[in-house]
């Protein structure tokens, strides 16, 4: 599971490097992912995530715990 959120989802997605000619090339856009400790009061322990930046954004609005929850539901985590 690497190169993958743990809260979001987001993998690597391919397209396409175009020069000033317009010749193509395939490349891959990365998501912009952290390796961050973050603590979990309902669990009273501390936790490793690989989060994106939006991802961070989305614990810093709902809480770490409702994300993790939210995250198993949907499979991602």
């Amino acid at each position: 599971m690497s190169r993958v959120c743990q809260i979001t989802g987001k993998k690597a997605v391919v397209g396409n490097n175009v020069s000033h000619a317009n010749n193509k090339t395939k490349r891959k856009f990365k998501p912009n992912l952290h390796t961050k400790k973050f603590y979990v009061p309902e669990l009273d322990e501390w936790i490793w995530l690989k989060v994106s930046a939006h991802g961070m954004r989305h614990i810093n609005k709902k809480g770490v715990y409702r994300c993790l929850v939210e995250a198993s539901e949907k499979g991602i985590l």
